[in-house]
């Protein structure tokens, strides 16, 4: 699988070269050290192709989760033509039947508790706006969030991340207090009467795929109610099916006051990102109509694509097709060399030992498989395939990983 005739440059060099000089010298360097070296060519449901080479691989990373449905969904791509026919952007001054139907059905997702939302391009974005708003209606300043997660690389965003993504550019944002993920009573020192927020992906990447240990969640939700604060549930990965249910935090029983959804909303075709929350935070717009806006949060066309994805979600028999997928994976992956932490089709690789994780994505890339290892955790391999994988791809995945990594 490859194109015949790559666009803009000849061979892989001279797109390194270009590349190198006005994009990301650094990110190049560091594929060429480690010879991770493929160019996204061809590329259809759950694999994708070089553009210099008749190499492909298998698609276990999906960007995060973009690419939930696989790469270049018939479905979303017609959707998305269709509507290029009659509308484009939009504007947002304006109302849309568009985006007034998404929140719609967003909103339905969630028995219409989080019944507003409002629209973005980027997770960043989403997650800043989420908490503006605890801010805004709390009129607190202290957001308290996990060492070692990530929500973004834009300002409040960035300060409740990782201390490696924002460190770099100064000081911290007063006011952010980070603690252990799964530690109850260290979450309930940090958050007073001066926390607005409280944010936690329910399963944070980027820190391994640790999952939440038993009645965590429950009580986190239970401390922010006490002290007053806001919970914010980051979904941007673990949402939209992923885990074998719309979002996973429908795994707890508990009731976020915000969600913020984004990547698998686009249909890996056009970005979208959402964040929803009650009709009381919702309110705040209420005396504040254009306090926040985003000149391409909630495009027209991107509406449709998110739509669709909700048509494809919510048909019968996803979901259950999603936990399917996951139990061919756990029954081939019971006596691999590896702790495989999963939910749904939100798994990770755990080897156990620093930068492990590291190595089984350079040996897996080499035979055919592309997944990340996780930034924070680097014993850990992030393993995501598409929601849409089919039982052969799921076989043959498996086998290179037994052959590659036994």
């Amino acid at each position: 699988m490859s194109w015949l005739k790559p666009p803009y440059f000849a061979d892989r060099s001279s797109l390194f070269e270009a590349f190198s000089r006005h994009i990301n010298a650094g990110k190049i360097a560091t594929f060429e050290r480690y010879q991770f070296d493929s160019v996204m060519g061809e590329r259809q449901g759950a694999s994708f192709g070089d553009a210099y080479s008749d190499r492909e691989w298998y698609n276990c990373h999906c960007n995060g989760g973009v690419f939930n449905l696989g790469h270049r969904n018939a479905e979303v791509i017609e959707a998305v033509r269709g509507a290029l026919e009659t509308v484009d952007i939009g504007n947002h001054h304006l109302p849309s039947p568009y985006r007034a139907e998404l929140g719609r059905r967003l909103s339905a997702t969630t028995d219409d508790r989080l019944s507003g939302v409002v629209f973005g391009v980027s997770g960043g974005e989403a997650i800043d706006l989420a908490l503006k708003v605890a801010r805004g209606i709390t009129k607190r300043q202290g957001v308290v969030s996990a060492s070692g997660g990530y929500h973004g690389h834009t300002g409040l965003a960035m300060a409740a991340g990782d201390r490696q993504y924002r460190e770099p550019f100064g000081p911290n944002l007063p006011g952010f207090t980070q603690v252990p993920f799964g530690d109850v009573a260290a979450m309930e020192e940090a958050v007073g009467d001066e926390t607005a927020a409280v944010i936690l992906e329910p399963i944070p990447a980027t820190l391994g795929m640790p999952l939440p240990p038993e009645g965590y969640l429950e009580a986190v939700e239970a401390i922010c109610r006490r002290q007053g604060a806001k919970f914010i549930v980051d979904e941007v990965q673990t949402g939209l099916g992923r885990t074998g249910r719309i979002w996973c935090h429908e795994h707890h029983g508990i009731e976020p006051d915000m969600l913020v959804t984004g990547k698998g909303l686009s249909g890996g075709i056009y970005p979208i990102t959402a964040t929803l929350m009650t009709a009381e935070l919702h309110a705040f717009f209420d005396d504040h109509p254009f306090i926040h806006i985003s000149t391409f949060g909630g495009s027209e066309v991107g509406c449709v694509a998110a739509l669709t994805v909700l048509d494809i979600i919510e048909s019968e028999p996803f979901l259950e097709r999603v936990e399917e997928a996951a139990a061919r994976f756990r029954s081939a992956f019971s006596q691999a060399p590896f702790e495989l932490r999963q939910r749904g089709l939100m798994m990770g690789l755990n080897f156990g030992k620093a930068d492990a994780g590291l190595m089984a994505a350079k040996l897996l890339f080499d035979a055919g498989v592309f997944a990340v290892y996780a930034n924070n955790d680097t014993s850990v391999l992030q393993f995501l395939p598409p929601l849409t994988i089919e039982d052969d791809e799921i076989d043959a995945i498996v086998e290179i990983v037994g052959e590659t990594l036994g």
